[in-house]
Parts: C-alpha cells; sequence; structure tokens
C-alpha cells in the first residue's frame, strides 16, 4: 500500500515536470524518478543511503536520470535557480531543521519553478500533544502549520490532500488509532527525544518477538491500483497533505494550477 501512495504521488507530479530540469530529493530505490524521468528533461535524483542508491542506479538506467548521494542536513551540493521542480516526498518529517531544507530547496529553484511536497497528515496519526509514533520523524505536520511554513518562503503556495477509497483508507486509520494509544507512554512531549526513540524501539523489538503493537493495515493484502487514491483540494480523510508552492516567475504572474 505504502508504493503505491508513493507512486500516486510521483504520478501527480508528473505534469510539473515536463520538460523540466528535476531534483527528485529523498528518492529512496528511484522507482519513482524513473517514471518522472519519462517525460523530464533531466532528473537528478538524491539520497542520503549510498547503498540504496546503488540499487536503484543499477536497476533504472536512463540518459536523463542520474542517482547522487547527499549529506543529511547539509545545505544542497547545487548552483542557485538550477532546477525547475523540486519533489519531496515523504522527506520533511525525518527533518530535524526542516526551514533550512525548505530555503535550500527555493534557492536551488529558477523563478517560476515549483516545490511538490507530501508529508503524512499528523491530525489523522496523532493526537494534539503527541510526538509521532513513527521512530524517525522528529516531526509530522498539520496543515496550517505546513502552508505557512512554505509561505514565509514561496510566493504561493497551494494545499491538497490524499485519500483514497475505503478499502485504502479504513485500514490505515484504524492502524493510526491503535498507534496513537499503544505508544502514547513514550510519545508524550515530556519525554526527550533520544527517550521516545528508544521506548519506540523496545516496542518495536516486542513486535518482532510475536506481540503486535505495530500492527500492519488489517483487513487483509489491499488490492488497488493508481485509481483507488485521490489527490485534490479537500479530499478526505486525508492520509497525506499534499502542497505545491512557487516561486514568482520573473514577470510577475503566477503558474502554480498552469501545471495541472
Amino acid at each position: 500500500m505504502n508504493r503505491l501512495v508513493h507512486l500516486a504521488a510521483y504520478e501527480f507530479a508528473v505534469s510539473y515536470c515536463r520538460e523540466h530540469r528535476v531534483l527528485d530529493l529523498g528518492t529512496g530505490t528511484g522507482y519513482g524518478a524513473a517514471r518522472v524521468a519519462e517525460v523530464a528533461r533531466e532528473v537528478v535524483a538524491v539520497d542520503i543511503c549510498e547503498e540504496t542508491l546503488q540499487w536503484a542506479g543499477a536497476r533504472f538506467q536512463k540518459g536523463n536520470l542520474k542517482f547522487e548521494k547527499i549529506q543529511s542536513e547539509a545545505p544542497l551540493p547545487f548552483a542557485s535557480e538550477s532546477f525547475d521542480t523540486v519533489l519531496s516526498f515523504q522527506v520533511i518529517e525525518h527533518v530535524s531543521d526542516p526551514m533550512q531544507q525548505i530555503r535550500e530547496i527555493r534557492r536551488v529553484l529558477k523563478p517560476g519553478g515549483h516545490l511538490v511536497l507530501v508529508t503524512p497528515n499528523r491530525e489523522v496519526r496523532l493526537f494534539p500533544f503527541q510526538r509521532p509514533w513513527n521512530r524517525w520523524h522528529p516531526r509530522e505536520y498539520e496543515q496550517e502549520e505546513l502552508r505557512a511554513m512554505l509561505a514565509s518562503q514561496f510566493e504561493q503556495v497551494v494545499v491538497k490532500t490524499m485519500s483514497g477509497d475505503a478499502s485504502l483508507i479504513a485500514p490505515e486509520l484504524l492502524r493510526y488509532r491503535r498507534l496513537r494509544w499503544l505508544t502514547l507512554p513514550v510519545t508524550l512531549p515530556l519525554w526527550p527525544h533520544s527517550w521516545r526513540v528508544l521506548g519506540l524501539t523496545v516496542l518495536r523489538g516486542l513486535q518482532r518477538s510475536g506481540r503486535k503493537f505495530f500492527g500492519r493495515s488489517a483487513g487483509g493484502p489491499f488490492q488497488g491500483d493508481l485509481s483507488s487514491i485521490q489527490i485534490c483540494a479537500g479530499a478526505f480523510p486525508a492520509l497525506n497533505l499534499v502542497l505545491i508552492a512557487s516561486r514568482t516567475p520573473s514577470n510577475g504572474s503566477s503558474e502554480a494550477e498552469d501545471a495541472e
């Protein structure tokens, strides 16, 4: 199911990538970058994991697609105004200094360029006071909070959400509700970050020993295709937030909606 959601995000982004130079920030195993490379002029797909990038580079070989390693939390190793589009899918929730990354994304975007960002929706995953139950997420974001962060650096921000058919959404929402309660003692905001990570690691170990604290989606394996996912304004219930942030082009007009 996670792969299907990722594919839907890349499919949504295709219209922002045609004939453009694209930076895929946090590409993972590269299948999304390979899809975008079918329409883009050039795709630079970056990640912090050398092993994953080597696998992706061997699997997806295209003349206009290259994979590069970057350093975690470091400035992007690219010239200013060197990309038409930046894709950031399921990345910002892993970053300890999100504003530094947002500023770097703006720096490498050309005037008139777009950032397409996808991240989990904390409003359906967590209690309002709760820290993430995913131990690799320092923070998760609500819609208005993230819109305001992007609006501080970009002239236009369009907010959409990602939802889907009941066969997809209902099991995920059930899993979120269960995880909210089962991890609550160690995800209270009073604990230091290191204690939260340690506690969640212990719970993960219990799962591996047969105690299903972190169950998979209920209801059996999900059978669906891209038509099972919807990305639009107000899609509900929203598993993910989808934001399109745009730099003003040199003529001063707005192009955020032109690609749709």
